[in-house]
């Protein structure tokens, strides 16, 4: 019986959603038929290293959200270990969770990105970085932590200047009108494609983890050119990054001036929520896998390396 480290928790501001994804991911995997060793993720580096070399597992479920987490630093630390684990590996994590430097790939790969530009807190107090709307937000962050749409006749930049906690550059990136899609990607397939609609205003942190935050129309009701054309931006996109396993694109369907419209790449999560409102899950649930299935499935391609 292969057995499989869960690493959960973590440092990160979205530790409280990797407590839950862990323990899915956990339950899953001994329904699965695993030996399931959970091993929550604190401060204590050494303390997780001496957890690992007591359980001797033979792969590591990564379950962790946010810095530390999916930035390619546990990843480190596991091919230092030599131990097999989910999702990408250091380099696409890196990249991914780096928004100037994934949308630099990205571009490279000839997919649309909104106009951004890299400023600090000084230029944001100065005057506003892009023309309004636009959307503030960290550099290295992820579940919409940190992100604020700055609006016309928006007064609120000194206070966003004030309460800035996200490192010394943030990127501020053109608003695009529309509609939030996601496509969930497994290996070299684009699942299906999500709408996802909330009263929040747009899709933050409270929309994505609360229940009634938000709703998922799965398949998304868009045009089928549309819907053909978000698949293959969200498979392009994990290639680009050198992305492994699954990953999730977060995408902008502008429509505003009719069907078909445009869309445009906002960002690639490495490490997709496993909570009972996710939306990777939700997908392979659509199209036929279900959730203990899909554990197994991350489990059988874990590996080391790029």
């Amino acid at each position: 019986m292969k057995r499989v480290a869960v690493l959960y928790g973590g440092i990160s501001a979205e530790r409280e959603v990797s407590l839950v994804s862990g323990a899915e991911v956990a339950r899953a995997l001994a329904e699965a038929g695993y030996d399931v060793v959970p091993i929550e993720v604190t401060r204590d580096l050494a303390g997780l290293i001496e957890a690992l070399s007591a359980a001797k597992p033979d792969v590591v479920f990564n379950a962790l959200h946010g810095r530390y987490g999916e930035d390619g630093c546990i990843q480190g630390i596991l091919e230092w270990l030599e131990i097999p684990y989910t999702h990408s590996g250091v380099r696409a994590s890196a990249l991914a969770m780096d928004k100037a430097a994934a949308k630099a790939c990205f571009a490279a790969a000839g997919l649309p990105v909104a106009p951004h530009r890299l400023v600090t807190r000084e230029d944001l107090a100065r005057d506003h970085p892009l023309p309004t709307p636009y959307v503030f937000k960290p550099l290295a962050e992820g579940s919409s932590v940190g992100v604020v749409i700055v609006r016309e006749g928006d007064n609120r930049r000194d206070e966003i200047v004030r309460s800035w906690c996200y490192g010394p550059l943030a990127m501020a990136e053109a608003y695009v009108p529309g509609r939030e899609l996601t496509v969930g990607v497994l290996g070299d397939r684009a699942l299906a494609v999500t709408e996802i609609t909330t009263v929040h205003g747009f899709y933050d942190y409270e929309a994505k983890y609360r229940p009634g935050g938000s709703r998922h129309l799965l398949p998304a009701p868009i045009h089928p050119e549309a819907y053909r054309a978000a698949l293959g931006v969200a498979a392009a996109a994990h290639r680009a990054l050198g992305c492994r396993g699954a990953s999730r694109a977060d995408l902008r369907y502008d429509d505003t001036e009719g069907e078909p419209g445009r869309l445009v790449l906002l960002e690639v999560n490495t490490q997709p929520g496993m909570t009972p409102t996710s939306l990777l899950p939700e997908q392979a649930w659509h199209c036929g896998i279900g959730f203990p299935a899909l554990c197994a499935w991350m489990v059988e391609g874990a590996r080391c390396g790029a």
